[in-house]
């Protein structure tokens, strides 16, 4: 995603008064355009609609009254142009001038008779639900008139005007902000300069509007729409509601009503790269609409390919709908590139999506859209950081952007029969919103234990590096287990879906899983420096590192750093157990559904984590317990990788795991660790064993839980039984036997359920 050659904006550019007249591509509706002038900003009064001139009628009908527009007669017919480009019929035909209503009083009528834009080819089968809120109206108001008449009525948004692109004024730029507030504001809040126009969308945020026409590659915007659309002919309405039923609802960055409204009138009016990129992704579902399915598929190259040369382009006049499209195209298995992240942050601190935007001058729906697409770009750059390894880019220093709110999400329009949309709608809603609450505390656990400072303060600590991780660890912890524990029952992976409906789909996709999976990825990623500094103060027998001194803890106890050795181990065992167990529930209907880019990382990152346990084992034994639950995880990717099934999403992490292990097989042999081995030090008197977790005083302890289970409270139920004959504590055993059968009674559980809750503690058999 490279750009050429950049463009100085730094040189005065001649702006020139915006033409009188626009032609609009469906209806041929003109409307005068003064920069100036507040009378024709979309927002007319119904006295100043009615003036009396050539071609407007005594009276405005009901329509152009109601959404307060320029009611403009044809010559050729009783109806209002405005009616005729709309398909409504006009109250002008055949009936006297109606009197003049309240606005008010009417308008809630209105739009449950006027419908929705097309879920379905017929557009009167559409209705608003009738809890329609009165802030959910007023922004579909704004929509209403910032839309109708063509694309010179999105004037009064900030982000995604036709032919103009915003660039955010900051406080260190060659703009003082002292001098912005001498220029004169017109009604617009716009203010003409031989630079540019300023726009002031609140006391203290401006931007700067250019002209799209001075940028590269704006002459071949049409003809790449074109191009775009002739490939998916006759298919792009079916793939636009596609990508509408099945990636909207879990990813929801863009205004559905406002491009149905504009997608009718005509695809011309879309960046090209955001059209190709929701046909890119649509057609992944082709098989699931089934006219489609007996089709030969759209050519995906052409479209890529189309793709590479328009979003260089528009990130020269950057819009709303450029951070869009990376977005979505971020979003395709082999898409999830780190540079193009740091691009679509760039590009987004340009447009002032990092700001707070709750009092700026912009219509309502664009704030909504605008904080969506600002969280997204948020959750894009902290997994984007997991997945590979890099420094985030977005820092709580620079990010004023509030929490998302139910009013963020005007789109709540559904058939009133349809159960099924109105669970996704609300659904997508809340699974959004849980995964922005993980992301925040997926960027803490990044920042507190994967920065260079971070890293090298636990080296400096020494062989107190582990307490240093494991102090840093219990309050995070403590989060991710109350996030958890606050899950929506909607969106746990044991709901299930009620309808009264006789005939309800059994295949409906839910994608929850992205979300589950994130949460053990990131439980994953906590215990995973957890582990490493166990390595590195408590290295196993044999090992190259091991010291020729054991290094005791602060309370002097060499027993008490095995035992936290012990805790810790187990701990992030039943992490992998439990995360393993998650994988496995999987169905068809989360599998074939949208899953976050992350994804197909995140299924590597339990193997990677399996692995790392696995190399980090102190005895035999346990090394080969890892190596068989690795095998029996490769078999359960391997089931999940079936065509139509998530295919390419598990079949990364089959490739990494069988890279891990490996290089497992060059690990040297490890010493068996009989029960007068290992665990001697482990097995002392219960006293000794409180002395220990005494002298952590509770600092250490992960997840609240993890303290009771190594308090040794008998009457807990709780307690560590570090005998067994396998050198590994009792409790800690597979659920399953080596040939899958599950073992009931396992402490594992009763651990994990502790923890975590226990959703995921037992094993349910492969659900295939």
């Amino acid at each position: 995603m490279s750009i050429p050659s950049a463009i100085s904006r730094s040189a005065p550019i001649a702006i020139a008064p915006k033409p009188s007249r626009f032609a609009n591509r469906s209806g041929g509706i003109q409307q005068d355009i003064f920069p100036g002038s507040f009378h024709h900003s979309g927002f007319d009064t119904p006295d100043s609609a009615g003036s009396p001139s050539a071609g407007f009628p005594a009276w405005p009908c009901e329509a152009c009254q109601q959404r307060r527009l320029k009611c403009v007669m044809n010559d050729d017919d009783d109806a209002c142009l405005a009616c005729r480009a709309r398909g409504t019929e006009c109250s002008l035909v055949g009936s006297p001038p109606p009197r003049k209503r309240k606005l008010h009083g009417d308008y809630g009528e209105s739009l449950s008779k006027r419908g929705s834009p097309g879920l379905d080819n017929g557009r009167s089968g559409r209705h608003h639900h009738s809890s329609l809120s009165s802030t959910a109206a007023s922004s579909s108001f704004i929509e209403e008139m910032a839309n109708f008449g063509g694309p010179t009525m999105l004037s009064r948004t900030l982000g995604l005007q036709h032919d103009r692109y915003s660039q955010y004024i900051g406080p260190t730029t060659d703009f003082e902000p002292s001098l912005i507030n001498l220029s004169t504001f017109d009604p617009h809040d716009e203010s003409l300069l031989s630079r540019g126009t300023l726009r002031k969308v609140s006391e203290h945020d401006t931007f700067l509007l250019l002209p799209d026409q001075n940028t590269i590659g704006y002459e071949h915007i049409v003809e790449d729409v074109d191009e775009i659309e002739k490939i998916v002919a006759p298919h792009g309405r079916k793939l636009i509601d596609l990508y509408f039923r099945i990636v909207h609802p879990a990813l929801p960055i863009i205004q559905k009503s406002v491009f149905y409204e504009k997608y009718e009138r005509s695809p011309r009016e879309f960046s090209p790269p955001l059209l190709a990129a929701m046909y890119i992704l649509a057609i992944n579902w082709w098989d699931q609409d089934d006219t489609l399915s007996a089709l030969p598929r759209p050519n995906v190259r052409d479209l890529e390919r189309l793709v590479r040369t328009t979003l260089p382009d528009a990130m020269y006049r950057p819009k709303l709908s450029t951070v869009q499209a990376g977005l979505l195209l971020s979003q395709r298995p082999e898409g999830d590139q780190w540079a193009p992240t740091a691009q679509l942050i760039a590009i987004a601190q340009e447009l002032g999506l990092h700001l707070d935007c709750t009092n700026w001058k912009i219509p309502l729906w664009e704030k909504g859209l605008r904080r969506r697409l600002a969280w997204g770009l948020y959750m894009q750059d902290k997994w984007g950081a997991l997945v590979h390894g890099r420094p985030s880019h977005i820092f709580a220093s620079q990010w004023a952007v509030p929490p998302l709110g139910i009013n963020d999400f005007p789109d709540v329009e559904w058939e009133e029969d349809d159960v099924d949309a109105k669970q996704d709608i609300e659904k997508g809603r809340t699974l959004f919103m849980q995964m922005i609450q993980l992301s925040l505390i997926l960027a803490e656990i990044l920042e507190t234990f994967y920065t260079l400072q971070a890293m090298q303060n636990v080296t400096n600590a020494g062989a107190q590096g582990t307490h240093l991780v494991l102090s840093l660890a219990k309050p995070i912890q403590l989060k991710l287990k109350e996030w958890y524990a606050a899950l929506p029952a909607s969106i746990r992976m044991d709901s299930t879906y009620q309808t009264p409906i006789a005939n309800a789909n059994p295949n409906r996709l839910s994608s929850i899983g992205y979300l589950h999976l994130g949460y053990f990825a990131t439980e994953i990623t906590l215990h995973r420096r957890i582990v490493r500094s166990l390595a590195t103060t408590h290295p196993p027998p044999g090992s190259p590192h091991e010291p020729s001194n054991m290094t005791t803890s602060p309370s002097g106890s060499a027993a008490s750093d095995n035992y936290v050795l012990h805790i810790c181990r187990n701990a992030a065992k039943a992490r992998l157990i439990s995360a393993m167990d998650f994988v496995n529930r999987l169905t068809p209907s989360h599998l074939r559904a949208f899953w976050y880019f992350a994804s197909k990382t995140n299924f590597a990152l339990i193997g990677t984590f399996g692995s790392l346990l696995w190399a980090t084992s102190p005895g035999r034994e346990e090394a080969e317990w890892y190596r068989r639950r690795l095998g029996e995880y490769r078999w359960t990717l391997s089931v999940s990788s079936k065509p139509g099934e998530g295919k390419g999403l598990t079949e990364f992490a089959m490739g990494m795991l069988d890279i891990s292990t490996g290089l497992l097989k060059k690990l040297p042999e490890k010493p068996s660790m009989s029960r007068s081995g290992s665990l001697a030090g482990l097995a002392g008197s219960a006293s000794t064993r409180r002395l220990s977790l005494l002298s952590l005083g509770g600092t250490y302890g992960l997840g609240g839980g993890l303290g009771v289970i190594a308090s040794g409270d008998s009457g807990s139920g709780m307690d560590i039984d570090v005998s067994g004959g396998s050198g590994m504590p009792s409790e800690m055993h597979s659920p399953r036997s080596q040939d899958g059968e599950g073992s009931e009674g396992s402490a594992s559980g009763s651990v994990d359920e502790a923890m975590y809750g226990g959703e995921y503690a037992t094993s349910a058999g492969r659900i295939r």
